[in-house]
């Protein structure tokens, strides 16, 4: 029987870092999700504990018999960033995807536990699951040094990023191995994101 698990939560950090040994992945606003796949039964677990794989059996053409993976439901614009007033409202023409999962962990694959393995060896197992997948796909990487990766946050019109330490894992509730970092000044107006300013900073 394939095990549940809770999700590892980051923790909310004010500024971007640099840290030797971390890794660094574009934030996707979205929901949260744990997606289990055992034989033919697939279920997408929100953190409220709903399941919601009758509206989104993503994982189900998954080419292994049991799995869970943690992930973010989300959509992505033409700009292939992630808007999650996308997902609670009208979808508009300017969707590039259908609701896919941004899957950045594996907890279980092929009948083993590998939550309590390396960041850095679940990472390429995830990316070999997924691989040629239509509607799930690893998160992406951004650079390599967290500053550049915050850059390209900024660049690309990110919401933010989540810096992980690659020997860090995976434990349910909030870790300080998992920390995220937001682009402040983002809210959500007319079903779309805008970055303001607030008077006087930059």
């Amino acid at each position: 029987m394939v095990p549940q698990y809770s999700v590892m939560i980051p923790t909310l950090v004010r500024k971007p870092f640099h840290r030797d040994g971390w890794v660094y992945e574009e934030k996707v606003d979205g929901y949260r999700m744990l997606a289990y796949k055992d034989g033919a039964r697939v279920r997408l677990v929100s953190r409220a504990g709903v399941d919601h794989a009758h509206r989104y059996p993503l994982v189900a053409a998954l080419p292994v018999r049991t799995l869970v993976l943690d992930g973010e439901l989300g959509v992505f614009d033409q700009q292939l960033r992630s808007r999650f007033d996308w997902l609670r409202h009208r979808q508009p023409a300017e969707l590039a995807t259908p609701p896919v999962l941004i899957a950045f962990d594996v907890l279980y694959v092929k009948g083993r536990d590998v939550s309590q393995r390396p960041l850095r060896e679940r990472r390429p197992r995830l990316e070999d699951l997924v691989a040629g997948a239509d509607l799930v796909h690893a998160s992406r990487r951004l650079a390599p040094n967290g500053l550049e990766a915050w850059a390209q946050v900024l660049e690309r019109g990110y919401e933010g990023l989540v810096a992980k330490d690659d020997d860090s894992l995976y434990v349910g509730g909030p870790m300080r191995a998992w920390l995220k970092v937001k682009v402040p000044g983002w809210t959500q107006a007319e079903h779309r994101w805008q970055r303001t300013l607030t008077p006087g900073k930059a």
